[in-house]
């Protein structure tokens, strides 16, 4: 059902589903506020879903339900199809990291009797928006002698926050005619962690008592911040937006949104499939899908690689028919038109709350530039998976052209050969501290990622 909205064709027993989906994402979302902890949800929900873990599995069959981890980053789930492997697969590709404040290797300073973690941010943000906003603290120490120490400040209701002071209105003239982009600058960026001094200390001893409380906590000196992963991120749990309720504020919807949806459409799925469903979730598109544990990472091949071999097949070419046979889904947010900002948006070849899943043919920057620009051919298989199964979905572009851009991990399969396009659900206020969807978006997102494993 092209740009209808789901609220209005919605029956009452789809609106108590759509409510009940919601509940259970926002569970998810309010743990799984990084990467890596998002990547342990991801596990638990699998296993209670009865997969089983690649490392422990020695040959496949239809209906096995297996799941591999990289590098506590990425996951990825497989139900194994009637078909093999090497004829394709249904993917459904996502990410699991969001913009944020990185904590810089050495980042414990003392100035004017506060102590500081100094950060870098990461991502696309706007630097000002995280002036007085609530942190929280999450990521991993590893020691020396290999053991590590899990690090979570600021969740619980017990805890404490942290943040980035802001200068007062009173003596802002000249802070406040600077350009938004300069009103904070990154370096100005450095996080309040305590204001109490030690005692018998003479230099910086505000300092030295956060160094003593990280020692209590963590056994952690102040070196093992060399070989730490720490990031800041806006504490609290995700809320119900609107006097209605029709919607959820959180951190990190772009892209957990889409990450949730798509795994729970792998593991709720109960039939043997005829190509096999798969869901992966990726790190680091927010700065480019490199290294180890972004999308262009070999370790997705690799595990197609794998499952492949335990079908007996190990021929490199059988990967390469794998990924040129399969169909993908980039499962990527998009932008919603805000009526205050509708000036930056076409409306015709815009996103809107409560219409359902957005479908982005290409996104890009001014000439398509880094887009994946999906097929026609298999836009029109898409349209009638959608149709058939009376999903509720729209088409979009990220704002007006030359207005601005941005990309997803789309082109990057796309490189395989194998037929991709962006879909995802629209977000408000995207990139920063507190993200808005309509429920009636996520539930139909799910729905449609359903419908797409089974085609």
């Amino acid at each position: 059902m092209y740009a209808k909205n789901v609220w209005t064709d919605a029956s009452s027993e789809k609106k108590e589903s759509i409510f009940s989906f919601n509940e259970d994402y926002k569970a998810f979302l309010s743990i799984a506020k990084t990467e890596r902890t998002a990547t342990k949800e991801a596990i638990k929900l699998a296993e209670a879903a009865g997969f089983k873990n690649l490392e422990d599995v020695k040959s496949v069959k239809p209906g096995d339900r297996i799941y591999a981890v990289n590098k506590d980053k990425n996951f990825l789930a497989v139900i194994i199809g009637k078909k093999s492997i090497e004829e394709g697969m249904r993917v459904l590709g996502a990410h699991i990291d969001s913009p944020r404040l990185d904590i810089k290797q050495n980042p414990l300073t003392e100035k004017g009797g506060l102590a500081y973690f100094e950060t870098h941010y990461y991502g696309g943000i706007k630097k000002y928006l995280y002036v007085t906003t609530p942190l929280a603290i999450h990521g991993v120490v590893y020691k020396k002698d290999g053991s590590h120490v899990d690090v979570a400040i600021g969740e619980d209701p017990t805890d404490p926050v942290v943040g980035v002071t802001d200068l007062l209105i009173h003596l802002s003239g000249d802070l406040m005619s600077k350009p938004a982009n300069k009103v904070v600058e990154g370096e100005n960026l450095d996080i309040n962690v305590g204001s109490i001094p030690e005692k018998d200390v003479e230099a910086d001893p505000v300092k030295a008592t956060i160094l003593k409380l990280l020692k209590e906590k963590y056994d952690m000196e102040e070196e093992d911040f060399l070989s730490a992963e720490l990031t800041a991120v806006p504490a609290g749990p995700a809320r119900d937006y609107g006097l209605d309720r029709s919607m959820v504020a959180a951190y990190g919807h772009d892209d957990k949104v889409c990450a949730y949806t798509s795994l729970r459409a792998v593991l709720d799925e109960k039939e043997v499939p005829e190509y096999a469903s798969v869901v992966v979730l990726v790190d680091k598109e927010e700065v480019g899908s490199i290294g180890a544990t972004g999308a262009q990472s070999a370790w997705f091949e690799n595990t197609v690689a794998e499952l492949l071999a335990l079908e007996g097949k190990e021929s490199n070419l059988c990967v390469r028919h794998a990924m040129t046979n399969t169909k993908m889904l980039s499962s990527d947010v998009s932008a919603a038109v805000d009526p205050i900002y509708a000036s930056v948006c076409e409306p015709n070849n815009s996103c809107y709350f409560g219409k359902g899943l957005v479908f982005n043919k290409y996104t890009g920057a001014r000439g398509k530039s880094g887009c994946n620009d999906a097929m026609p051919e298999y836009f029109a298989f898409i349209r009638k998976v959608m149709d058939e199964n009376e999903i509720h979905y729209q088409t979009a572009e990220l704002g007006k052209v030359d207005a601005g851009g941005g990309g997803t991990i789309a082109y990057i399969l796309g490189n395989y050969n194998m037929y991709v396009v962006d879909a995802g659900v629209p977000v408000l206020s995207m990139h920063s501290p507190l993200e808005l969807v309509s429920k009636a978006d996520v539930y139909e997102a799910y729905l449609a990622y359903k419908a797409f494993l089974l085609a």
